[in-house]
């Protein structure tokens, strides 16, 4: 019954606006987050600060990444020439590098807060919310006929 108010409350917000759609996302990432790590209230209350404040530091560090990056992509690869290209590696690295170090201080801090297991389990949550949130988005695009992942669905 859990998995089904929890599929349909992320159908719903897929569906929904794009003003506001972020912070209903991390509200429902957080109820699936409690859930599936059964935190104490004692455990919540020194979890949820220092998770948000890394989440904020991650969502900063990806709009960085969309910019820098993807923004280069986008106007295209056949203009580019090796050293704009080697350039652009070395972004992305750099990018992925501070994500990590920033994730070791993230788990540094969690490991004063929550079991070493329920950090693990917190990780392996982490990806299969996205999943999910993927998996819903892609079915409800595709359940309209619009263009999803594999290209239009129905005749042409």
């Amino acid at each position: 019954m859990k998995k089904l108010i929890f599929i349909f409350l992320l159908a719903t917000i897929t569906m929904q606006a794009q003003d506001g759609k972020h912070e209903k996302i991390k509200a429902l990432k957080t109820a699936y987050i409690t859930e599936k790590l059964s935190l104490t209230s004692t455990e919540a209350e020194k979890f949820w600060p220092i998770y948000n404040k890394y989440e904020d530091k991650f969502h900063a560090l990806r709009k960085k990444e969309k910019s820098e990056i993807y923004k280069k992509l986008r106007d295209g690869l056949d203009n580019m020439n090796d050293v704009e290209a080697n350039a652009l590696i070395d972004t992305s690295l750099s990018l992925e590098s501070e994500e990590l170090e920033l994730r070791k201080q993230m788990i540094a801090e969690l490991r004063g807060v929550i079991s070493p297991k329920k950090i693990i389990i917190l990780k392996k949550t982490e990806d299969d919310f996205k999943r999910e949130l993927l998996d819903r988005y892609r079915n409800g695009h595709s359940d309209k006929g619009e263009k999803g992942p594999k290209g239009p669905k129905g005749p042409k």
